[in-house]
C-alpha cells in the first residue's frame, strides 16, 4: 500500500561506509582504535523531543512503541500514567509534541494526537478500567473545579491512595473543555465518558456547588488539603464609547459560548456578528455564530494575521467557513446599529498608529474576546492566600498558596493557558499534595538530555507519508455541530506509530549487533536489549555510527585498555 524502501543489513553497512566520508563528526568519533582503546560505547536512554514538549509529561515515545506491537491497552495504561483524558487531548490539544518531532526533518511529523485519540476512544469502547489502590490511606482532598486541572489532580491523588471530592459550580463537569470549546472540536459524549472513567475510580463530583469560603469548606468537610482549579471563566472587559447604549448588543465571549450550547433555540444573535479579538476563543465564537444564524461573522483585530494569538489552523478553518477578517482595525465607538473602526498601520518605528481612516460596520451583535480572568474574588478573605493584580493566585515552588494545605493550579495561576498545560498542573499538584500529606519532600526526577535531529544517525531514507485525518467539507460543517476532524482507523494508526524514529531510545533493530567487527555485543533477549563485552571492544565506534536513534554514546575510557 505504501512505497517504503526497507534496507537489509548489508545495504545498511555499505551506506555507513559511504557516509563516513561526508560525516566528519562520525569519522572523528571512530578514533578509538590503535594500540590502546581510549573510548568505549555505552547504551543510553535520552529524552525524545516529543516527550520533552508535552505539557502533561507523557511518555509519547514509549506508548507509540507499544502501539506498534498492537499492545493497545498497555499503551493506554502508559499514556494515562500522566494524562487521564487521552480522547480529549487527542482532539483539543495543540500538540506541541508534533511541533518538536524530529520526523519533520525526514518528511512530516508523526500524527501523535490522532494515535492518542484512537487509544482514548478504544478505552471507552472497551470499558477499560484504571487501576488504583483498593484501600485508601485516610487522607481527604477537596478539589475546587472539575476542569482539566481539577480532574487530573483528582485522578492522580486517587491513584496515590487519597480520597478525593470535587466541587463544581456549574451544572456539568469539564470546565472550559465543555464551556469554551465547541462540540465540533470536542463532542460532549466523548468528554462525558472520559470524566465518567475518573468518577468510576471513586472520585465524587458534586455539581452546582459554588465555594464561597475555602477555609470554611476545608473545615466542614474535614479535608486535609485543598486544590483550587477554578480556571478562567470571566471575560476581560474594555470600555468602548456607546457600548452600553441601545443599538448594537455587546456581550463577552465566554457568555456567548455558554449560551450557544445551553439555549441554542432561544439565543438570537442577528445576522451580522463582530468579534473583537483574534485568539483561539475569538475564532470559536466566529465559527459558532455562523452555525447558529449569522450570515456575516467578522474577526476584528488591531494588528495583522502574523501577530494574532490564534493558531494558524484555527484562522484557516474559520476562513474556510466564510468568516471575514478586519485586520489593522480597532473599535473606537458603538454608534446605533453599527460600530466605527479606526484603520491602523505600523510606522517606521514598528509602532501601531492610526491612519486616520474610519470604517462603519453594521452589526447586530458585538462579542468581546480579548482574554479571560479567574473569578478569584472568593479567595480575598482566605487567610494567607494572596492574589496578583490580574486576579491569579500566588503560589510557591510547591504549588501551595500562602495558606497551609491550600494549593492552586491551572488557568488561575500565572502561566500559559491550554487544556494540556492545565492537565500537567493537576498532575504536578497531586504529587506536591501527596508529599505534603505524607510529610515528606517531593523531588522531581531530573530529565535526560534531549536528543535533537542532528544527533540521530539516519543513514537510511525511508519515505513514509503522514496519514492525515478526514475532515468534513466546509459547507457541511455549517449545518450543525458535528465533529469536523475524524479519527484514524487501526491500519493508519499502526502506520503512524511505526513512523516513530524512537529518538534516543533503543528499539532493538540489531544494527549495532550486526555491525560490530569484534563480536563485542551480545543480545539479551526481546525487550532486554544488548550488552557490551568490553574485553573484545576496540572502541572503533562502528556501533555508535550505526545506531539510528542515538541510543549509544561514546565516552572516554578512564580504564584505558590495551588492545591485543
Amino acid at each position: 500500500m505504501y512505497n517504503i524502501k526497507i534496507l537489509n543489513v548489508a545495504e545498511k553497512t555499505i551506506m555507513i561506509k559511504k557516509d563516513m566520508t561526508s560525516r566528519p563528526d562520525l569519522a572523528k568519533s571512530a578514533m578509538g582504535t590503535g594500540a590502546m582503546r581510549t573510548q568505549k560505547p555505552i547504551y543510553v536512554d535520552l529524552l525524545p523531543p516529543c516527550n520533552n514538549a508535552c505539557p502533561a509529561g507523557e511518555d509519547i515515545q514509549g506508548w507509540l512503541d507499544l502501539v506498534q506491537n498492537k499492545q493497545y491497552k498497555e499503551a493506554w495504561v502508559l499514556l494515562t500514567e500522566n494524562n487521564p483524558l487521552p480522547g480529549v487531548h487527542g482532539r483539543v490539544c495543540y500538540h506541541p509534541c508534533e511541533v518538536d518531532c524530529n520526523r519533520a526533518h525526514t518528511d512530516k511529523t508523526i500524527n501523535i494526537h490522532a494515535v492518542e485519540r484512537f487509544l482514548g476512544d478504544m478505552a471507552v469502547k472497551n470499558n477499560w478500567k484504571y487501576e488504583y489502590p483498593e484501600t485508601q490511606n485516610g487522607k481527604k482532598v477537596l478539589v475546587i473545579g472539575a476542569g482539566p486541572s481539577g480532574l487530573s489532580a483528582a485522578f492522580h491523588l486517587t491513584r496515590l491512595g487519597h480520597k478525593v471530592e470535587i466541587y463544581e459550580a456549574a451544572a456539568v463537569a469539564g470546565g472550559m473543555i465543555h464551556f469554551g470549546i465547541p462540540a465540533y472540536r470536542m463532542p460532549r459524549d466523548e468528554l462525558a465518558q472520559e470524566i465518567q472513567q475518573i468518577e468510576n475510580m471513586g472520585v465524587t463530583i458534586t455539581l452546582n456547588k459554588k465555594v464561597e469560603n475555602v477555609s470554611l469548606e476545608k473545615e466542614k468537610g474535614s479535608f486535609d488539603a485543598v486544590f483550587i482549579a477554578i480556571g478562567a471563566h470571566i471575560s476581560k472587559q474594555i470600555d468602548i464609547p456607546g457600548k452600553d447604549d441601545d443599538g448594537v448588543r455587546v456581550m463577552d465571549a465566554i457568555s456567548f459560548l455558554k449560551k450557544s450550547q445551553e439555549n441554542k433555540s432561544n439565543f438570537k444573535i442577528g445576522k451580522k456578528v463582530g468579534i473583537y479579538g483574534a485568539g483561539n476563543t475569538a475564532m470559536d465564537v466566529a465559527r459558532v455564530a455562523k452555525r447558529i444564524g449569522a450570515d456575516k461573522s467578522y474577526i476584528i483585530y488591531r494588528r495583522d494575521r502574523d501577530s494574532m494569538p490564534a493558531h494558524d489552523f484555527e484562522a484557516d478553518e474559520a476562513a474556510e467557513e466564510s468568516v471575514e477578517f478586519k485586520w489593522f482595525s480597532t473599535i473606537v465607538e458603538v454608534n446605533e446599529n453599527q460600530i466605527v473602526l479606526d484603520k491602523m498601520k505600523i510606522d517606521k518605528n514598528k509602532q501601531l498608529i492610526s491612519t486616520g481612516e474610519k470604517e462603519n460596520l453594521p452589526l447586530d451583535l458585538l462579542v468581546l474576546a480579548i482574554g479571560q480572568d479567574s473569578e478569584s474574588s472568593f479567595l480575598q478573605n482566605a487567610q494567607g492566600v494572596e492574589l496578583n493584580q490580574n486576579g491569579t493566585v500566588k503560589i510557591n515552588q510547591n504549588m501551595m498558596t500562602g495558606a497551609d494545605g491550600i494549593f492552586a493550579g491551572g488557568d488561575m495561576v500565572s502561566s500559559d493557558r491550554s487544556v494540556t498545560i492545565a492537565t500537567g498542573h493537576g498532575k504536578k499538584a497531586a504529587r506536591y499534595i501527596n508529599a505534603y500529606l505524607r510529610n515528606e519532600p517531593y523531588i522531581p526526577q531530573e530529565k535526560n538530555p534531549i536528543v535533537s535531529h542532528q544527533k540521530l544517525h539516519l543513514w537510511f531514507k525511508t519515505y513514509a507519508p503522514q496519514q492525515e485525518q478526514d475532515a468534513l467539507k466546509p459547507e457541511k460543517r455549517l449545518e450543525d455541530f458535528s465533529e469536523i476532524l475524524q479519527g484514524l482507523d487501526e491500519e493508519d494508526v499502526l502506520f503512524e506509530a511505526r513512523r516513530c524514529l524512537s529518538c534516543g531510545n533503543c528499539f532493538e533493530c540489531d544494527g549495532c549487533y550486526a555491525a560490530c567487527p569484534e563480536d563485542a555485543i551480545i543480545k539479551l533477549g526481546k525487550g532486554k536489549r544488548y550488552k557490551y563485552i568490553y574485553e573484545r571492544c576496540t572502541g572503533c565506534a562502528v556501533c555508535y555510527e550505526q545506531c539510528p536513534c542515538h541510543a549509544i554514546e561514546m565516552i572516554t575510557d578512564n580504564n584505558t585498555q590495551e588492545i591485543s
